[in-house]
């Protein structure tokens, strides 16, 4: 999980650079905190979900989940 956090953190972190916003900037239009933002980038395996999806979203980030094949087949 640890390796997934820090992944999301670096992804966060390149998008938000490569946008020309600030981490003050991306914790203001997302409605999170400053120290979350930089927490999130540092990979932190503890933020909150919620936070996290309001991230991404801001930063128009898709997270795509795939279920594993036998939950796919079974139809459920």
């Amino acid at each position: 999980m640890k390796q997934a956090a820090a992944q999301i953190g670096h992804l966060v972190k390149k998008t938000r650079k490569s946008l020309g916003v600030t981490q003050k900037e991306l914790a203001l239009t997302s409605g999170t905190g400053l120290r979350f933002i930089i927490e999130l980038e540092k990979g932190k395996p503890t933020c909150q979900l919620a936070k996290v999806l309001t991230v991404l979203h801001t930063l128009g980030i898709k997270l795509e989940l795939t279920a594993p094949a036998t939950a796919r087949d079974d139809g459920k």
